[in-house]
């Protein structure tokens, strides 16, 4: 299967490597490989992206009330899940969310599963991935608390409730949003780069049995680095849309 990365990648730059550096090269980005600016994580990226679409189609297209299928029973066990967790953390009006979090959910989990593959690397193990998803949520969430408040109200919920304490506050509330894009960020890239590393070390230890041992902690922590993003973006939308107290003159 790694050679079908390998393969579609050099035909996606094959494809768009010109286009891509032109683009880069007016933005004043300098581009370390020219010849081959697209890499295998953004290759896999956009797998995993094919796939969620593919899988959201068909889950669509076999709804069946009385006789449900596989692609039907999971789509709903996920729905449930993230509805359950979603309901108890945003609280009112979360219905409009769960498709961003369902699918931050499912693609950061689909994404950390690609190192179960001998030969594969992890592509949330490139700080690269994780940094667009983190933005992603940072300008989705900032985004809807706009939205919900208003652009005045929204930034005033960065002061405080006490005007005299704006001064020192607001910087302070600015710098720590920006923070959490590094915190999201380090988060995901620290663990499995280093889930990946312990996995490969003990694949050229000891090849047999023991391995499996550390693919299975692999699996675990995949699925707990998937849910805590999804628990953060939650924590985050439930932040900046919800109607806090206003600067008290």
């Amino acid at each position: 299967m790694l050679f079908l990365i390998d393969a579609l990648t050099k035909l996606l730059n094959h494809w768009f490597a010109v286009t891509l550096v032109a683009l880069m090269t007016k933005l004043g980005i300098h581009v370390a490989h020219p010849s081959h600016p697209i890499g295998n994580a953004l290759t896999m990226e956009l797998t995993v992206m094919t796939l969620l679409l593919l899988f959201f189609v068909l889950a669509r297209l076999s709804l069946n009330v009385e006789k449900p299928g596989a692609i039907q029973h999971t789509a709903e066990s996920i729905h449930g899940f993230v509805s359950s967790q979603a309901e108890q953390v945003i609280g009112h009006g979360y219905e409009r969310f769960l498709p961003f979090v369902t699918t931050i959910l499912m693609f950061v989990l689909i994404c950390n599963c690609f190192g179960l593959f001998p030969g594969f690397e992890t592509p949330t193990a490139d700080p690269v991935v994780p940094l667009g998803i983190a933005i992603l949520t940072f300008i989705y969430y900032n985004w809807n608390g706009v939205r919900e408040q208003g652009p005045i109200n929204y930034v005033k919920h960065f002061a405080g409730p006490i005007w005299w304490l704006v001064p020192l506050l607001f910087p302070i509330e600015i710098i720590s949003h920006l923070a959490r894009i590094m915190s999201l960020t380090v988060r995901l890239y620290a663990n499995m780069l280093a889930s990946d590393l312990l996995v490969l070390a003990f694949f050229s230890l000891i090849p047999f049995v023991v391995p499996v041992i550390f693919l299975g902690l692999h699996f675990a922590v995949s699925l707990i680095q998937a849910y805590i993003f999804m628990l953060l973006a939650m924590i985050y939308l439930s932040i900046a849309t919800s109607h806090g107290e206003e600067v008290s003159m």
